[in-house]
């Protein structure tokens, strides 16, 4: 058995050699990036013979760079766990650990910043989102690897093909890293996970570390943004877009402007804002923020289903959206008319009330209605498309009228933000459990009424097994996912203000008179 003292010095080379594969290390710094882990693991030396072994190793390619990186990690985060320099093997202090360890191997925020605006000026905004996207996973602030265990898959329906997701790459808690984050000292440094002050930070139980964190700096609309990317991928390149103060979440005339700017610097991303308000707004309403990407949502591909007409804006392309919410999509050459034009249907809509229609600009002076907004170019064109959402609840459903009814809770019980209403839907971790439960149940003939698991998902999934001739190893695993992504789909139908149906398309069209009278 290797010695644990030689372990670690071959591990330290080979973390190196990693950053030396992937150009996270450039060969000048070498020996100063060796020293740094060194320091970190407590290690004095390493000797000629621990050189000698590694340098003859193969040169590594980029994947197998990646594949090995886990396994280094791994046994760096045992030994100083063994050595009293790690306090708990668990994850959350892992996790604070190997960021550490990766934060040596990552460039000063300026220079990477430099690289980015050099790429950006001398190439094109495609090769500087490129190299910063693969420092951001090379960096292991992306975990590649966690991202790899998430599942993923679509389902057609008459909208459009739906992304499903399951996501697993977010580690659950364990109870000692839970009770050391409650009794921990509460910090307001940085007031939240979207802060600037992020970038380098070394984390602590109850936040994480960030020293494999870059971020880079952007001008829009004449204000100071930041750009990073989600260390949670759920789909390709998902950026984040935040505002250089801690200031909340609001959907104004100057957000239109921002996400066009943006896509204007950036035309190969789409971006856009969550809503400004609880239930109908993402998980992050305490820090202005955007999300956007290189991706193609299947709301982006949803065709217009009726064309209309604003009053003064008769050369804008304006359009109803074939798509379970309630989407007004605008299309023009000139950025300032659709931000003109943006801003008369928002005002509109904040105090729209249709009692019949039951939409409600307010009850008791709590406000309803707002707007999701997504931006992106189109053939040369600026496109956006504003989502109308109101977050008003009754008795019946406390959580939201235009929210996943009860009846889909045991699927998507949280709030539709910007990623599920552009069709991709994020699902809880639990189902993966769940549906494995569910799926023998439904192959032995078990009762799925016998365990409050099964219980849950019990009428729908008899609803949706009589639809089927034959379910049977062959094709229960299509057949789960395809109603799950199914469920969705309703999901977003209960979200949309106006449904489709000829009722709901003549109250859209009545919210149109309104923004032309």
């Amino acid at each position: 058995m290797i010695k644990e003292h030689d372990m670690i010095q071959e591990r330290i080379l080979e973390l190196v050699k990693y950053g030396l594969t992937t150009g996270l290390v450039d060969p000048a710094d070498e020996v100063y990036t060796v020293n740094r882990l060194l320091e970190v693991l407590g290690v004095d030396d390493i000797e000629d013979e621990t050189f000698e072994k590694v340098e003859a190793q193969p040169a590594w390619t980029q994947e197998e760079a990646e594949e090995k990186l886990e396994a280094i990690l791994e046994d760096m985060m045992t030994y100083a766990y063994d050595n009293g320099i790690m306090k708990e093997n668990s994850i959350v202090y892992k996790d604070l650990f190997d960021t550490k360890l990766m934060g040596c191997l990552v460039n000063a925020p300026s220079v990477i910043r430099a690289r980015f605006k050099d790429l950006y000026d001398n190439e094109s905004s495609l090769a500087a989102t490129d190299y910063f996207y693969k420092l951001s996973c090379d960096s292991n602030y992306i975990r590649r690897q966690r991202i790899k265990k998430d599942m993923k898959w679509t389902t057609d329906t008459e909208y459009g093909t739906l992304d499903v997701t399951i996501n697993l790459s977010k580690p659950e808690k364990d109870p000692k890293a839970i009770a050391a984050a409650k009794n921990a000292k509460q910090s307001a440094y940085p007031k939240c996970q979207l802060c600037k002050e992020n970038e380098g930070y070394a984390g602590r139980v109850n936040h994480p570390a960030r020293e494999n964190h870059r971020i880079i700096p952007v001008t829009i609309n004449n204000s100071q943004w930041f750009f990073q990317y989600s260390p949670y991928v759920y789909y390709n390149e998902h950026c984040i877009v935040f505002n250089s103060k801690h200031t909340p979440m609001k959907i104004e005339r100057a957000t239109f402007g921002k996400l066009l700017d943006f896509v204007t610097q950036f035309p190969h991303y789409f971006v856009g804002s969550n809503a400004d308000l609880p239930i109908v707004g993402g998980s992050i309403l305490s820090h202005d923020h955007f999300q956007g990407g290189h991706y193609t949502f299947a709301m982006a591909k949803a065709p217009i289903e009726k064309e209309i007409t604003f009053k003064g804006y008769e050369d804008v392309e304006a359009g109803i959206v074939k798509w379970p919410m309630s989407v007004i999509r605008i299309k023009s050459a000139d950025k300032d008319k659709l931000i003109d034009l943006a801003d008369k249907i928002l005002l509109a809509w904040r105090g729209y009330t249709d009692e019949e229609a039951f939409i409600f600009a307010e009850t008791d002076g709590e406000p309803h209605n707002t707007i999701t907004p997504i931006a992106r170019r189109r053939d040369g064109d600026y496109e956006l498309d504003l989502v109308l959402r109101n977050n008003i609840t009754t008795e019946e459903h406390p959580l939201g009228v235009y929210h996943p009814h009860a009846h889909l809770h045991h699927i998507k019980k949280e709030n539709i933000g910007l990623i599920e209403v552009m069709g991709l839907a994020v699902l809880p971790a639990r189902l993966k459990g769940e549906m494995a439960e569910l799926r023998d149940a439904i192959l032995t003939g078990k009762d799925l009424h016998s365990t409050e698991t099964l219980a849950s998902h019990a009428d729908w999934a008899l609803k949706f097994m009589s639809k089927y001739d034959k379910i049977d190893e062959s094709n229960i695993d299509v057949i789960i996912n395809e109603e799950i992504g199914l469920v969705f789909k309703e999901v977003l139908e209960c979200a949309g203000v106006y449904k489709c149906t000829d009722e709901g398309r003549a109250a859209f069209q009545k919210f149109i008179d309104a923004v032309n009278a």
